[in-house]
């Protein structure tokens, strides 16, 4: 599993790319009935690039005022002249990289603390000594 973000496409992108649309308004205005009127972005594998536009099995919808809705992979066509700026979804090197070092040091701190907290102490007054170990100045050894 890795991190992956959303970058502006210079070029046309393959068939079954997950890429986001920012829709524009007169997108939002023609789009309205099948996607709501508060529409700003729809995200999803393309299914289809033709030179009207793309067709998009809608994964995701973000809206203008906050909030995502999930979709159920509904096929969309959007017009090129709906749309503001069409992105891609890239692996991020980075990103992954990060997480996984703050997760392997979180998982790392997880086991020294356990690690140190299990050898503390047994409870058996000798400070967690168990014979034949331990010194013979040990406080509370006959």
């Amino acid at each position: 599993m890795g991190c992956y973000t959303m970058q502006p496409i210079r070029v046309d992108p393959q068939v079954g790319t997950v890429i986001a649309v920012d829709v524009n308004d007169a997108g939002r205005a023609a789009l309205s009935g099948s996607m709501g009127p508060d529409l700003s972005q729809v995200q999803g594998p393309l299914v289809e690039k033709d030179s009207t536009g793309y067709l998009v099995s809608v994964s995701s919808v973000r809206l203008r005022q906050g909030g995502e809705q999930v979709w159920s992979g509904e096929r969309i066509r959007i017009r090129s002249e709906y749309l503001y700026t069409v992105y891609q979804r890239r692996f991020s090197v980075g990103r992954t990289v990060a997480i996984s070092a703050i997760g392997a040091g979180g998982i790392g701190a997880i086991i020294l603390t356990t690690s140190l907290l299990g050898s503390a102490g047994s409870g058996n007054g000798n400070g967690g000594c168990v014979e034949p170990d331990c010194p013979t100045s040990r406080v509370g050894r006959p």
